[in-house]
């Protein structure tokens, strides 16, 4: 009778970023983790590559710029300063239906293999640097990786 409860009660502890990455056919390939809060997606859009970082409901330091950068790491850490984590630098903040960053070309390339080759999750964060060159990480977001080297690599077929 224990046996029941104790496997009911670890699946209420599962985090709440174990989500799998899904695939959506169609006119535009996409490859996205959604964890609630935020979403993480790669697009096949004509024959290139996007990258989108999209937080739902994003703090006001966020929803007030006009420009940002986004750090990754897929490794199963945090994101930081440290070598272990990706930048993207300064990009036009989209504000609509929350926030996010869209990326297109080699650095979406880059960051896809990455997230292909990811650990047991993917962090990201907005980015501001203060003039020191000190980053602040705004809006940090975990996702689960579970799935997305398929996913992503379905969409990398459509974009070359």
């Amino acid at each position: 009778m224990r046996t029941p409860f104790l496997f009911v009660l670890s699946l209420l502890s599962l985090p709440a970023f174990a989500a799998d990455w899904k695939y959506e056919g169609g006119a535009t390939p996409i490859a996205y983790a959604d964890n609630g809060a935020a979403q993480f997606q790669f697009a096949c859009r004509g024959s290139v590559l996007a990258m989108a970082y999209w937080v739902k409901k994003p703090s006001a330091s966020v929803a007030g710029s006009s420009s940002l950068s986004l750090a990754m790491n897929s490794g199963g850490g945090s994101v930081s300063a440290g070598a272990d984590t990706r930048f993207a630098q300064d990009f036009p903040t989209i504000h609509n239906d929350g926030s996010s960053l869209l990326i297109r070309g080699p650095v979406a390339q880059q960051w896809a293999r990455a997230a292909q080759q990811a650990g047991e999750t993917i962090e990201l964060a907005f980015v501001s640097t203060h003039a020191a060159g000190k980053p602040t990480f705004l809006d940090t977001q975990k996702f689960g990786a579970k799935g997305s080297s398929a996913a992503i690599a379905k969409v990398l077929g459509h974009c070359g």
